[in-house]
């Protein structure tokens, strides 16, 4: 499973780097995105979902999120 950080970046810079990975994600394959704010999290969960991805989203203890993104 690939890694995509992007805690510090502002939206959209996390949706255009995870629309990069997701592009080069075949069927099955994985991806991990970390974000630290909400707004980047309901955006790259947004592009997930209108990418045909399944979604699963779990909070950190601090306050981060990390979004697994799977290519159906």
């Amino acid at each position: 499973m690939e890694r995509l950080d992007c805690r510090g970046l502002s939206c959209p810079l996390p949706v255009v780097e995870t629309r990069k990975y997701l592009e080069k994600l075949s069927s099955g394959g994985k991806l991990e995105v970390l974000v630290d704010t909400g707004t980047a999290r309901d955006n790259v969960s947004r592009l997930a979902a209108r990418e045909g991805c399944q979604v699963e989203v779990r909070e950190t203890e601090n306050e981060e999120f990390i979004l697994t993104i799977t290519r159906k």
